[in-house]
């Protein structure tokens, strides 16, 4: 249930877009959010309101292996050029004027790796995070200069200066120093990772300003030309920022292709164990991340593709997007979805390789609602234990959760993860916040419109709205989540006896 419009930032409620010129002394900031599924563009004032946006989806990836997943061509560029475009052409449209666009943030996908030329063009295509040599220590064979993140690689693109963000160089991945927000400096690390130090880009810190666009990107992307463009950090980080300030018992879940919580502190936790220290959009402070789901929203777009064009054709009969149309059928049905249980290994983690995505629990009730339903529960329960263990090792509370991403639009997803996780549960008004804002906040500390970061994420903060646990669901949930530590111990058998034959 729906309880309130609040504003971190003292803003009275207001629509999704304001007209240009109701900004700031007239100041607009681009904010880039590359995606894993598609590049989204939005212009904003300087009080984070959007005023134009552009959405471009990228190309299915390629896997010509097991274990190799790929961009393909130039894509990720290519879609950002026309979501920017697109972003423009609503800007202008609506009477904005390009000169007064003070920054743009960039924010592409992390945990990405791209090799690049002398000049800066790719050596091969750009390998997704899904891939597994992004985490081994790979050289490609052949001509390459410069290893880099994809941050890195279109950073370039604008700029033609090979530099990155710290704050997207994971140590997982990169010889970087966590305490120190650097490129380590150990002869060993450099070894561990197969990369020499003349091979990486200039670090900078999020919020400064890596160049001004140059016109050759101008021309491509249609955004105005010398205008700075600024690093940020990695898209979790940056998506984390957008949410505006939040307090040390908030907890941020991410609804995106990738499925994590997140809170944020001062300290690297080098050796956690139920999360993982990063880097946060705050130059000194640190991103805690939850284990998460690997194929989060993947999976419930997924689910709607499988269930083919008539579905779609109807949800357009019905001037309703496919996930509206389905979640009109998913919210008649009860909590619990009537027993269907669902583990989501729709992409097996790396430690677990046998293991499979289930449906458990069918009977002659059960329709395709259910289906959806029960996604939307197993995703919001699976995040609640991942959370609490994270929190728990923190030693600290979850008072309140925050959703970010595209499954936050929905009604039917944000009260299942009030229910959840009963709490309440805020997500940004109209689609708002997001890595868009996250990255048009770092546009704004480095082109001065505000003195840092922190301060851009206080004026920018989007407006929220809260929702309040149903009591009646959050007690199915706490019965059904305590059902979910024993379904894969029980499938991990079948599956690892299936897998020779099916692998």
């Amino acid at each position: 249930m729906v309880m309130s419009q609040i504003d971190a930032s003292g803003h009275a409620p207001a629509g999704q877009q304001s007209p240009p010129g109701a900004g700031r002394d007239d100041v607009y900031l681009v904010g880039v959010d590359a995606g894993s599924q598609s590049a989204k563009v939005v212009i904003f004032t300087a009080d984070g309101q959007p005023v134009a946006r552009g959405d471009q989806p990228l190309s299915p990836m390629l896997r010509p292996r097991h274990g190799v997943v790929v961009h393909p061509d130039d894509d990720v560029w290519a879609a950002i050029c026309a979501a920017s475009r697109q972003a423009m052409a609503g800007f202008v449209a609506a009477g904005g004027e390009p000169s007064r666009i003070a920054g743009i943030g960039l924010c592409p996908i992390r945990c990405c790796k791209a090799f690049l030329h002398a000049d800066g063009r790719l050596a091969e295509p750009v390998i997704s995070w899904m891939d597994d040599r992004a985490y081994q220590p790979y050289r490609p064979t052949g001509d390459w200069r410069v290893a880099t993140t994809l941050s890195g690689y279109i950073a370039h693109r604008c700029t033609g200066r090979f530099a990155d963000t710290v704050a997207n160089n994971i140590d997982m991945q990169w010889p970087v120093d966590a305490e120190n927000w650097a490129w380590s400096t150990d002869p060993a690390v450099a070894v561990r990772f197969a990369l020499h130090a003349d091979e990486l880009v200039e670090l900078q810190m999020p919020g400064e300003v890596i160049g001004p666009l140059t016109p050759a990107a101008a021309a491509e992307t249609g955004l105005p030309a010398g205008v700075p463009v600024v690093q940020t950090a990695n898209d979790k980080a940056v998506e984390m920022l957008g949410a505006g300030p939040l307090g040390s018992d908030t907890v941020l879940v991410s609804l995106g292709t990738y499925i994590c919580s997140m809170t944020t502190g001062d300290r690297n936790v080098a050796s956690a164990e139920h999360f993982w220290t990063n880097f946060a959009s705050v130059p000194g402070r640190y991103l805690y991340e939850s284990t998460g789901v690997r194929r989060g929203m993947w999976t419930v777009s997924w689910f709607l593709d499988l269930l083919g064009p008539e579905v779609a054709a109807a949800a357009r009969t019905a001037g309703l997007s496919r996930e509206q149309y389905l979640e009109r059928e998913a919210s008649a049905v009860t909590a619990g979805s009537d027993g269907v249980l669902t583990v989501l290994d729709w992409l097996a983690p790396t430690d677990h390789p046998t293991r499979k995505g289930s449906w458990l629990g069918f009977d002659a009730r059960h329709t395709r609602g259910h289906l959806y339903r029960s996604i939307l529960e197993a995703i919001a329960l699976e995040m609640y234990g991942h959370a609490r263990r994270m929190t728990g090792e923190l030693q600290r509370p979850i008072a309140r959760l925050v959703l970010s991403g595209g499954g936050a639009r929905s009604d039917l997803f944000t009260g299942i993860f009030a229910a959840a996780f009963d709490c309440t549960t805020d997500r940004p008004v109209d689609g708002g916040g997001g890595a868009a804002l996250g990255a048009a906040m770092c546009a704004a500390a480095g082109a001065g419109v505000y003195d840092d970061v922190p301060a851009a994420s206080v004026a920018m903060a989007p407006r929220l709205e809260s929702f309040t646990p149903e009591p009646v669901a959050a007690a199915m949930y706490r019965r059904v989540g305590a059902l979910l530590p024993e379904l894969r111990p029980a499938t991990d058998p079948l599956y690892q006896r299936s897998y020779p034959i099916f692998h």
